[in-house]
């Protein structure tokens, strides 16, 4: 099995060659510029220091910036479960959008499909877990909101990438705004934990707990909840956090 790409090296990456069992992660992002070929041009441009293993541009095309085994420059200062600095643990995919600060869409079909193939490929490849392929904004929520909401990780982990909850779409709704009290919300942090998000004040930063509690939430609900992203931990966070920390090992 393979997948057809184009070639577009980038010099940003690290020059000591990884072994494939390194390779844990998939990380999804945005491009976040107006314009895809300024994306393209920042993603190989010595001086900008960012890079990722693939681009996915709106048409669907497939760029290769960085052979898998080396290690692209895409997640930065990051965590999930265990893990620090997901770069050298991860497959980095930028697909282009030129997100929130620029007029956030809706991604393509033809950039899904090509996602599909891409990460089908990767996945087999690389024995990468289901519960292991998360957005930049996941691994980052101080610092990112990409892919976003209108990222489709309902229909993706349909097809096996990614997961989801199992909880029907009435008891949702049901339990949508309802007030969750202070040990429910320190129990829906812990969920949180579990599931692999980093819920303490990164390292020099100026945030305090209130404020990055609800930064950690709207990224969980950019994530699993996406009707409604406003930070507040509500009984239907609850529920949905209880589901998926139920999933993990």
């Amino acid at each position: 099995m393979s997948v057809k790409t184009t070639i577009n090296y980038s010099p940003n990456f690290s020059p000591i060659k990884r072994k494939s069992k390194q390779v844990k992660f998939i990380i999804f992002h945005y491009t976040g510029m107006k314009k895809e070929s300024t994306s393209l041009r920042k993603l190989t441009d010595f001086q900008s220091e960012v890079s990722s293993h693939y681009l996915i541009k709106n048409s669907g095309e497939i760029v290769t910036l960085v052979p898998d085994l080396y290690v692209a420059w895409h997640a930065g200062i990051s965590f999930w479960k265990n893990f620090i600095s997901l770069n050298k643990n991860s497959i980095g995919i930028e697909i282009s959008n030129p997100g929130h600060s620029h007029g956030y869409k809706k991604f393509s079909k033809m950039q899904i499909n090509s996602l599909l193939k891409l990460c089908n490929f990767l996945i087999k490849k690389y024995n990468i877990k289901s519960e292991n392929i998360l957005g930049h904004a996941d691994i980052a929520p101080s610092r990112k909101k990409d892919p976003g909401e209108k990222f489709p990780w309902e229909y993706l982990a349909k097809k096996k990438i990614g997961y989801w909850h199992n909880i029907n779409q009435k008891k949702l709704i049901k339990n949508r705004k309802l007030q969750a009290d202070n040990s429910e919300k320190k129990l829906f942090l812990k969920n949180l934990s579990q599931i692999g998000y980093s819920i303490k004040i990164p390292k020099n930063s100026n945030l305090n707990k209130a404020k990055y509690d609800k930064i950690v939430t709207k990224t969980f609900q950019r994530r699993f909840r996406q009707d409604l992203i406003n930070g507040i931990i509500d009984q239907e966070c609850l529920i949905i956090s209880k589901n998926l920390a139920k999933k993990i090992d």
